[in-house]
């Protein structure tokens, strides 16, 4: 049997906000809303992590099924879509606790919406509870408040749970001082400061998110989903991707 506590002193952040957009289980080539192999495979990554030990959260987004705003610019009230794009979230939350619990990894989702028979409420003590007992917590159904994004409820819940860090997984390995696939020129940081951010206008996260995360002095690492064993790579403090810290 390996030693999960030597495997746990190894990781450089031991309890961790995983933040994914609902757009990442679409997988490579963008068919169905829930690719089942990007599934499998962005699980596999939570499970490997897992199995070093590291206390886990994850919350995902709905842009995948729904996104609010996108309902707006089709006449959809924002605030009634918005509640559209949470209810999205939970689809996605329980396709991951699925999936997870195949792989023998215990989840439990919580909801920032009541929705009993298929979720527990949010309660910031259980969920600590949860994590000291292993599980994976799947943060679904965002804040329960419109006009909050996904991201704002990472920052939120890393706030709270006394998080180590945000980690951000994209379709990009980090963040550049101008759009890469318009410039050929751009350059990707490893690391800068939330200060350096905010004057460079850098889209890390919404301002909500963004302000939580200066305030309450949580890192955010934004990288790159595909590269195999990423998140793995990210616990154990290897470089990868861009880190935004004060």
């Amino acid at each position: 049997m390996p030693d999960k506590s030597a495997a746990a002193s190894k990781l450089k952040y031991h309890r961790i906000i995983l933040k994914l957009s609902g757009e990442v289980l679409r997988g490579a080539k963008g068919g169905e809303a829930i690719d089942a192999a990007t599934l499998e495979k962005i699980c596999g990554q939570v499970k490997e992590i897992h199995a070093l030990g590291a206390q886990i959260c994850l919350v995902i987004g709905g842009g995948n099924i729904f996104r609010g705003l996108q309902g707006a610019k089709h006449g959809v009230d924002r605030t009634t879509g918005d509640y559209m794009g949470m209810l999205a979230t939970v689809i996605n939350g329980l396709a991951i606790m699925d999936c997870l619990e195949k792989m023998g990894v215990k989840t439990r989702v919580q909801s920032a919406i009541p929705m009993n028979q298929i979720a527990e409420p949010f309660i910031l003590r259980r969920a600590m509870r949860h994590l000291e007992k292993k599980r994976v917590v799947i943060f679904v159904a965002g804040t329960g408040n419109p006009y909050f994004s996904t991201d704002t409820t990472a920052a939120l819940r890393a706030s709270e749970l006394h998080a180590d860090i945000i980690m951000k997984a994209t379709k990009v390995d980090g963040i550049y001082d101008k759009d890469p696939k318009k410039h050929d020129d751009a350059v990707r940081y490893e690391e800068i400061t939330f200060i350096d951010a905010l004057r460079q206008r850098l889209n890390v996260m919404d301002s909500t998110a963004f302000s939580l995360c200066l305030d309450n002095n949580v890192p955010i690492l934004v990288f790159n989903l595909s590269q195999e064993h990423a998140i793995k790579d990210a616990v154990l403090g290897k470089k990868i991707g861009t880190l935004v810290r004060n």
